[in-house]
């Protein structure tokens, strides 16, 4: 009867699987697919149980869905199998094709090992292919694109035939083929929830950077300091692409018209090699921004370096921070810490610190047999003393003129000897200072040094009231500092004390110097409605290296006191 029937029950079971088929893959999740591959056994293959059990990602199998017996489901779903324990199943019992069979007489070694599972015992088979509740078929399932063998991602567990028979031939098949086309559904199940996952992930990260995004603008455009955005690489490098409210307003320009210009195409020039120092990641520095109106504006300037993508282009973020005030205070600081209050010349240790510059320790004059010792020692000619003519040394106008003095090597060696426990100096760049010699103007220029001290400020004083001495001192500043060149120094030494440095100047042109100022000086000064003078005498001394910048002060001092001596008292206000 079987036999007859045979036909009819392959029609009808084609539509069975037809349809469980078309359920597989129309369900909407994983889980939903799972549970419909298990529930496809039980009403389209004449299985009263069915497990799938699933390849978990560390190897293992877990029991993801069950069908045909609560009982069992509610035991063993979510249940692992290790796959050692599945591999030695899918190896043992018969194989039907990619089923694997393992009858009751083997299975019994396999009721201990940790696959979870539902059985049951039952009487000994009454005939040759009746079913045994402990017998156990298997239907691996695998990757779509290949056979048994290939990679497994699941195994179909089914139990108890509705006919209570093992199945025959076409049984066979029919599992087969419908574990075929269930790891197909289960493979595009997961790729759809892998790819749902994505969706959300990808939808997170673009809100995520859509916020991220945001802040960043409101934070660059709402920050209350500067801020810009610039190339980075390639021809336009260090070109401005964006910036905020607060750099435009800092430098009075528009947006617009700040993306036509670079940081270098703003900054003073003096302050182009700090900004080519200052390094793109973490670089900051100190320096001037020029403004619309032509003014500059100090500006603390740092850097750090922003990725558009993973791989995309690079950006430079400046933060531009005005620190006009502080650099002002600064300024203030120092400038009173080098200046005298009263009179805003340069004070007593601001004229040190300018005179010391000039000097160094090389004296004017060495005797021969140092140079020559040297010039022996380095296999060179003997020394020869350049004739007087030659130690003019400058120009005129405090420029070196390339001529040798006597305190120079002749032959350019260029060492600077120094006598002393130092021996002698390595190559030495600075220009030395010398000064005339004697008494008469023999045309070498210098750097003279004009020691003055005011006649008759004290009776000022004592007469008038410290006020009116204070008065007359700025006024003497005033005068003092207009009666010179542009470059040269007017400093107040202290109390009624000024001194005047002067370079390039010879005998004759010092004291026509000190001349003009004590005219400039002699004329009556108005304080509160009155006049009152004062006379000025002064003491002209040189520098030159060798000398400390007391010795030349003291040099000067001396000269002025020798001067104030030489005149009669009742003419010295007068001058």
């Amino acid at each position: 009867m079987e036999t007859e029937s045979e036909p009819y029950v392959r029609l009808a079971t084609l539509r069975q699987l037809h349809q469980v088929m078309a359920d597989m893959n129309t369900a909407r999740s994983l889980a939903d697919t799972l549970q419909t591959v298990a529930d496809g056994v039980v009403t389209g293959l004449g299985f009263e149980l069915a497990c799938v059990n699933l390849v978990r990602q560390d190897g293992d199998l877990v029991v993801a869905a069950l069908a045909g017996n609560s009982a069992a489901e509610a035991l063993i779903t979510g249940r692992v199998g290790s796959r050692a324990s599945w591999d030695r199943r899918l190896t043992m019992g018969e194989a039907w094709g990619d089923l694997r069979f393992i009858p009751h007489t083997e299975g019994w070694v396999l009721d201990e090992d940790d696959v979870p599972q539902w059985y049951t015992d039952g009487p000994a088979p009454r005939f040759e292919d009746e079913w045994h509740p402990s017998d156990r078929l298997f239907a691996p399932m695998y990757s779509p694109g290949a056979s048994g063998g290939g990679e497994l991602i699941g195994v179909l567990s089914v139990d108890r035939p509705r006919n209570g028979r093992r199945p025959g031939a076409w049984g066979r098949e029919a599992l087969q083929m419908y574990a075929f086309q269930a790891a197909i559904a289960i493979s595009n199940a997961r790729l759809r929830a892998n790819m749902q996952r994505a969706l959300v992930r990808l939808e997170r990260e673009q809100q995520a950077l859509r916020a991220s995004e945001e802040s960043f603008r409101q934070a660059f455009e709402y920050a209350p300091s500067g801020m810009a955005i610039a190339e980075m690489g390639g021809d336009q490098h260090g070109r401005i692409l964006r910036t905020n409210d607060a750099l435009c307003r800092l430098l009075g320009r528009p947006a617009s018209a700040m993306r036509r210009y670079s940081f270098s195409d703003l900054v003073h020039p003096e302050d182009i090699g700090t900004l080519l120092r200052t390094s793109a990641e973490g670089g900051r520095a100190e320096l001037r921004l020029g403004r619309r109106d032509g003014t500059y504006v100090w500006v603390h300037l740092r850097n750090s370096v922003v990725a558009d993508a993973a791989d995309g282009p690079r950006f430079l973020l400046t933060h531009v921070e005005d620190i006009e005030e502080r650099k002002r205070r600064e300024l203030q600081l120092a400038h009173r810490a080098s200046h005298d209050a009263l009179t805003g010349l340069p004070n007593s240790a601001e004229l040190r610190s300018r005179l010391g510059a000039r000097l160094c320790q090389r004296p004017q004059s060495l005797p021969p047999g140092a140079v020559a010792s040297l010039d022996a020692a380095y296999g060179h000619g003997q020394y020869t003393e350049p004739p007087a003519a030659a130690n003019g040394g400058y120009d005129g106008n405090g420029a070196f003129d390339g001529h040798a003095h006597p305190a120079y090597e002749g032959n350019g060696h260029g060492f600077d000897f120094r006598s002393g426990p130092e021996a002698y100096d390595a190559f030495d760049h600075h220009v030395h200072t010398v000064a005339p010699e004697g008494e008469t103007d023999d045309g070498t220029k210098g750097l003279a040094v004009l020691f003055c001290d005011l006649d008759g400020f004290k009776s000022i004083n004592d007469r008038f009231g410290h006020n009116a001495g204070d008065e007359v001192l700025i006024e003497v500043a005033r005068r003092l500092t207009s009666g010179v060149r542009d470059g040269d120094t007017v400093a107040r030494l202290g109390g009624d004390e000024f001194v005047v440095l002067a370079d390039g100047l010879g005998r004759a042109d010092a004291q026509d110097l000190a001349v003009r100022l004590r005219n400039a000086i002699i004329p009556p000064i108005r304080i509160d409605g009155r006049a009152v003078r004062v006379g000025a005498s002064f003491g002209i001394g040189w520098a030159h290296c060798g000398m400390t910048a007391d010795e030349v002060l003291k040099s000067a001092d001396e000269r002025m006191y020798v001067e104030k001596r030489s005149r009669p008292k009742q003419h010295r206000r007068a001058g």
